[in-house]
């Protein structure tokens, strides 16, 4: 899920390098924390947070398929 993850968020961004993407693993849920430049993070929120919406849309859609569930945070 994490390389999922960072994936979009390298393909979003201007400075890919400085994507960071770490990974909390719980019992049944995991918690995905997305950091980003910080010019960058209104690309990856997008407008009225649409952006960050469909990257969740997907995540859930894939961690579904693996019987678990995955929730994304975006930090400044």
């Amino acid at each position: 899920m994490k390389e999922l993850v960072k994936y979009m968020a390298q393909a979003l961004v201007d400075h890919p390098e400085d994507v960071d993407c770490t990974e909390v693993i719980g019992e049944q849920t995991s918690v995905i924390e997305l950091r980003v430049a910080k010019d960058d993070l209104g690309k990856v929120i997008g407008k009225q947070g649409k952006t960050a919406k469909a990257m969740r849309t997907i995540l859930s859609a894939a961690s579904s398929k693996l019987h678990k569930r995955a929730v994304l945070e975006i930090i400044e």
